[in-house]
């Protein structure tokens, strides 16, 4: 509680008891005892009070002591994000965009018993918004991380962070989308293309790192990104849109960051044409200056995909936008073949494509 709030409240219950005071004789009977309302009695609570292990409240209390804070502080002023337990030996995980600048800063992981230690980011990537940081801890106790390929429209979810640096706060709702393509960051972080999970439990800044858990405590996804109202040129609040990555790509990410300190992402090697505005996406028509639209001996290129030629589907869900087609891809793993609809003039085929192996950029 800040101190603005402290003073009003102290001068509030002193006045209080002093109009208490004068008001005494009033309202307590000679004898001393106090007027009976006739309000019926409440027990005294029990020391425990036990829930459900599958209610909020259950689910909170297994989840709560492995959910972390994280400050970064550089010259440029501080920020804070969330982030949990990812391994016992001190390993956590978090957003690329929570720990940027803390190279050039000091970073400091906050546990939900008050302890805080010097945290250092062994691996970060701006192209997935992960980054993994280790602080010298052992015997920590870790959350679990579940199958995200499992969950469905309407799944009761829990979300737990610290939204504009309110440590251990909890919000509920559901799943309320899957494969939304979001695009976030930019500039120095890298730009992020992230098939989400959407939820309406309640994102705020802050809450940017923190797990967003089933009904078993498992986490599905690492909270990440809000929704802003078209025309607001500074960020809102919870709307009741808030984007998760997917726990499944977590998992993949997280393991290269801390075997390698990078990651990999999947490509097929074309450049898209952000101008067209027809069905699909289409490949440039012609080679961008001082680059090539389709890599050469690229998966592109092997499978027979030509400038200007038009994806329409990628393994049998239709492709409207750029961002849909990346994020799908991104989805998957390197060496995984995917399957492409593809329109060159009039005639339409489908082509196998076998993904290749994209270096991401560091945080």
């Amino acid at each position: 509680m800040s101190a603005a709030w402290v003073a009003p409240l102290v001068v509030l219950s002193m006045a209080a008891g002093f109009l208490g005071g004068l008001l005494g004789d009033r309202v307590v009977p000679d004898d001393g005892r106090r007027a009976d309302a006739g309000l019926p009695s409440v027990p005294a609570p029990a020391a425990q009070v036990d829930r459900a292990p599958g209610s909020v409240a259950g689910i909170a209390a297994g989840v709560l002591p492995s959910v972390v804070s994280l400050e970064v502080t550089t010259s440029d002023g501080a920020s804070s994000g969330s982030g949990f337990v990812l391994r016992q030996d001190g390993y956590v995980l978090t957003n690329n965009h929570v720990v940027a600048g803390a190279a050039d800063g000091s970073l400091v992981v906050q546990f939900a018993d008050g302890a805080e230690l010097p945290g250092t980011v062994v691996g970060a990537t701006g192209d997935y918004d992960l980054a993994v940081v280790k602080v010298d801890a052992t015997g920590l106790t870790p959350l679990a991380l579940g199958d995200s390929d499992e969950v469905v429209v309407g799944d009761p979810v829990v979300a737990i962070g610290a939204p504009l640096g309110l440590v251990g706060t909890v919000t509920t709702g559901i799943i309320s989308a899957l494969n939304r393509p979001v695009v976030a960051g930019g500039d120095d972080d890298g730009t992020a293309y992230i098939n989400a999970i959407q939820t309406d439990a309640a994102i705020n800044p802050g809450n940017s790192g923190g797990p967003l858990v089933n009904a078993r405590g498992e986490v599905v996804g690492i909270n990440s990104a809000i929704a802003q109202l078209p025309g607001r040129l500074t960020g809102v609040g919870s709307i009741g849109l808030g984007f998760a990555i997917p726990s499944n790509q977590a998992r993949r990410t997280a393991e290269q960051l801390i075997e390698t300190g990078r990651a990999t992402y999947p490509v097929i090697g074309v450049l898209l044409d952000p101008e067209y505005s027809g069905e699909g996406v289409r490949v440039y028509e012609q080679n961008p200056r001082d680059t090539s639209a389709v890599t050469k001996d690229g998966p592109a290129d092997r499978a027979g995909i030509r400038l200007g030629d038009v994806i329409l589907a990628i393994d049998g869900r239709p492709v409207t936008a750029s961002e849909e087609l990346i994020v799908a891809i991104r989805a998957r793993e390197v060496g995984d073949t995917i399957v492409l609809r593809v329109r060159t003039g009039d005639t339409e085929r489908d082509v196998r494509v076998r993904l290749a192996e994209g270096r991401a950029s560091p945080g």
